[in-house]
């Protein structure tokens, strides 16, 4: 057995090499020389490679074979490991049963062991998703004194991230977040096991979104995909971090990199719960370039998938001039959102479609509010948000010297961050309170640097108002199609069908009617004909079109 399969396998878990290891694991023949701990080590190879089928049986054999021995706790934690995956896929009944299977091993012989801790976490989160942070406090103090007892990482790295979680919720953000710091310092350093490794690594980057800190994100992402990319095959966890990615990449400016990662993602998580975000992240970044027509496919795919497309979705209705349908999703998203957290994201788009709808007093009411949620927290991010709308209301309430410093305020902010599209975004603020105030020299200077960043970023919406605003629209005679827009009528020019557009975009056919459609409202025709024939006439393709091939 020296250089058997067995062996082979347990050399490959200690190289984190997951996928070898489950291979050589499933060549060892019959039970001789196979111990608890290997079923574990191959139920754990199973669960990060992806084998969610094999890893449930793997565990359900260490289960039985360490309660076998007579060890309650290593039976136990078996059991946990079983149940906590299975609960967090929304499977309650399995994963509850085994999670109380497990806490009758450590209950009913009263046993005090690291595991009564573990057993103690899935009883913190319902508290979380019941709003009691309260009690999910003082269960994750439970968590901790246990894990610090026994020494046990795991159970003492779930403590502090519970812990830190609850404090958040009950508004002690700067407490919480030490200790959600502290987690991943274990983490990072190699103290805990894989599986917790992973759930820690996403729990808090879920709670920097919460806290508006884009900075810790960034910083805690780049530790997430180190980790990732240290463990061979790894399937879970590695599109959580592509989303993560996306997200960090928009933020920065680096739109192309992030709508590479946001694809990677959707097919990293498909199947998955958390391929609801991936597919929501890539609508947003479509939303932003103009894509209208990918950015509806995507948040309805992430409706699909659990995941509220709000505020993006409301956002695109407004921007392709459907104002009511814009008002009715946002309105009802607020609405429904309970916590601060939830409603500060969704408010700058509620107070945006309520200016559209010149509906000041409603603005006013939600810039108050986000004003109000910003002043609690300690979120630069949060503040300039608010600060911008702030300044938008004051505008349109006829106060444009109190805007021009809030939107000051929240320009300075958003270049310490940095973040350049809402810094733009700004900008074009500034520029509309100069020109209100009869500074046109200054306004032309906001908005062409504006100007430029959206050009740079590909952002074709901002780009589009924001030329009109110069009084420089962009090429009148495409009707401000944008880039993908003019891609389709140049295939269409050369006599394709929508499925070779499909193929040659790599895009739906469904996706492709959306476009054309766009396409032929702009440019004010009803045929394919009549589109060619216009993009001839005003040189949006090329004189001569590729020949059909289509018979």
């Amino acid at each position: 057995m020296s250089d058997g399969p067995l062996v082979r396998s347990r050399e490959a878990r200690r190289r984190q090499e997951w996928g070898e290891a489950f291979a050589e694991f499933t060549t060892v023949g019959g039970e001789v020389g196979v111990e608890p701990s290997d079923l574990e080590g191959a139920a754990l190879a199973a669960y990060l490679t992806g084998k969610d089928d094999e890893c449930e049986v793997l565990w359900g054999r260490a289960y039985r074979a360490w309660l076998g021995r007579g060890d309650r706790p290593r039976a136990a934690r078996c059991a946990f490991w079983l149940g906590l995956p299975l609960l967090l896929k929304g499977e309650s009944a399995r994963g509850g049963g085994w999670l109380a299977r497990a806490g009758r091993l450590v209950d009913e012989p009263q046993l005090d062991c690291a595991e009564v801790g573990l057993l103690l976490v899935p009883v913190a989160l319902r508290a979380l998703s019941a709003g009691d942070a309260a009690s999910a406090l003082e269960t994750c103090g439970r968590v901790e004194e246990l894990g610090e007892r026994f020494d046990d990482r795991d159970v003492l790295a779930f403590g502090h991230l519970g812990r830190g979680q609850a404090l958040i919720a009950l508004g002690e953000v700067a407490q919480g977040v030490v200790l959600l710091d502290e987690a991943m310092v274990a983490v990072t350093a190699g103290e805990v096991s894989p599986i917790a490794a992973g759930l820690v690594y996403c729990a808090v980057l879920l709670a920097c979104q919460s806290t508006f800190d884009l900075a810790r994100a960034e910083e805690w992402t780049a530790a997430l995909q180190r980790w990732c990319d240290s463990q061979q095959d790894l399937v879970p966890f590695r599109g959580e971090c592509l989303v993560h990615r996306a997200e960090v990449l928009q933020a920065r400016g680096e739109w192309p990199d992030a709508l590479t990662e946001a694809r990677q993602a959707c097919d990293w998580l498909a199947g998955r719960p958390a391929a609801g975000r991936a597919h929501y992240q890539l609508g947003e970044l479509h939303r932003l370039r103009g894509e209208f027509a990918e950015a509806d496919e995507a948040f309805r795919a992430a409706s699909a998938l659990g995941r509220q497309p709000q505020p993006g979705c409301a956002l695109l209705r407004l921007a392709q001039g459907h104002p009511e349908a814009a008002a009715a999703m946002i309105g009802r998203a607020v609405e429904e959102a309970r916590d601060g957290s939830a409603r500060a994201k969704l408010l700058p788009a509620y107070v945006e479609i309520a200016l559209a709808h010149d509906d000041t007093a409603l603005a006013r009411g939600a810039a108050d509010e986000l004003a109000a949620i910003a002043a609690d927290r300690d979120a630069l991010l949060l503040h300039a948000v608010a600060a911008e709308v702030e300044g938008a209301v004051l505008l349109a309430e006829g106060d444009p010297r109190a805007g021009f410093a809030s939107l000051r305020r929240a320009s300075t902010e958003w270049q310490e961050l940095p973040v350049p599209y809402e810094a733009a975004r700004t900008r074009v603020a500034l520029g509309l309170v100069c020109r209100e105030l009869g500074d046109e020299e200054a306004a032309a200077m906001e908005l062409e640097a504006a100007r430029r960043t959206f050009a740079e970023l590909g952002a074709a919406p901002d780009l589009e108002r924001v030329e009109r605003l110069l009084g420089r629209p962009a090429v009148a005679a495409d009707g401000q199609l944008t880039a993908r827009e003019l891609e389709v009528l140049a295939l269409v020019a050369g006599g394709r069908t929508n499925r070779q557009i499909a193929a040659a975009l790599v895009i739906s056919p469904h996706t492709v009617r959306r476009h054309l459609q766009n396409v032929f409202r702009k440019l004010g025709v009803s045929s394919r004909a009549a589109a060619t024939a216009h993009a001839l006439r005003h040189g949006l393709v090329p004189d001569e079109p590729v020949a059909r091939t289509d018979h």
